[in-house]
């Protein structure tokens, strides 16, 4: 079958589902342009997404990749990641080729987001879809008239059988804060991280790509424009403290996040853009 999209309604949201070559699939909610599934070529989702999650908009949906724009996690004044995973995006573009699908979402701003970021802007979220790889280009153009600074991240839930039995390598020599321990800077001397207790880092200027070893569920991870990778997962207790999250839940997720934690200024008139590939190794 020809690589094609559609319209749908997922968990009583409006979607959009790709159909890519090779049978794979992905489907992006209106709802925070929210990656919510991606099945491979094996018939596989590779992305985790909450049976718990809610889907009213009231807070963000747990799972997927949510886009976390103008702030990431707590490190403002804002809500926790920013406010754009709550809003409803729309549809700017839609193509299809003989070997891909792709959609792009946007979203500008409102006297909602002006009364809690005074900035004019533009945000748009390019899914593209081939056979076993898929793309997500998030850009940001400056509408306004001076500058403003921003913080953001693609907060990618990777789907593992069990996390205990993976191992995330290509971060070897990188300093990382990790949040689990008081906000301690420390550098990576590890040649792959393993899992076994909760794990809350940035890891800072990342050049090299990663590879998620999870038996039947690896990727090759690869960002460009995002400096910094977050991993992260809140194990047993925090997990449990997360109303939208099932008990379990930790053991069969790892974020692999493309982020920029430190402040990006962007002049007037000008836009950023940063990606993060996914792809079955």
């Amino acid at each position: 079958m020809k690589p094609s999209i559609e319209d749908i309604e997922f968990h009583g949201i409006e979607a959009l589902r790709l159909n890519g070559p090779n049978g794979v699939s992905a489907v992006i909610g209106k709802l925070g342009a929210q990656l919510l599934s991606w099945v491979t070529s094996d018939g596989r989702e590779r992305l985790f997404l909450s049976d718990k999650a809610c889907y009213d908009g009231s807070i963000a949906i747990r799972g997927g990749v949510p886009v976390c724009f103008p702030q990431f996690a707590a490190l403002g004044e804002l809500p926790k990641h920013g406010f754009v995973r709550t809003r409803p995006w729309a549809v700017s573009a839609r193509r299809t080729g003989d070997d891909y699908a792709l959609v792009t979402l946007q979203c500008t701003d409102d006297e909602a987001t002006r009364a809690l970021w005074p900035h004019a802007f533009l945000a748009e979220l390019t899914v593209m879809l081939e056979s076993d790889r898929i793309d997500l280009e998030f850009a940001v153009t400056n509408t306004g008239g001076e500058a403003f600074s921003f913080t953001g991240a693609l907060h990618s839930y990777l789907r593992v059988v069990q996390v205990e039995d993976i191992a995330l390598e290509g971060l070897h020599g990188h300093e990382y804060r990790d949040a689990a321990s008081g906000d301690k800077v420390i550098r990576e001397t590890g040649t792959e991280l393993i899992v076994d207790q909760e794990v809350d880092r940035v890891y800072y200027n990342v050049k090299r790509p990663q590879l998620l070893q999870a038996g039947n569920l690896s990727l090759g991870i690869q960002a460009q424009g995002f400096p910094d990778v977050v991993v992260w997962n809140p194990w047993v207790d925090k997990c449990a403290g997360l109303a939208d999250m099932p008990a379990n839940g930790w053991r069969h997720m790892l974020c692999v996040e493309a982020a920029a934690t430190r402040p990006i200024s962007l002049p007037a008139g000008e836009e950023w853009y940063g990606r993060q590939t996914l792809v079955v190794v």
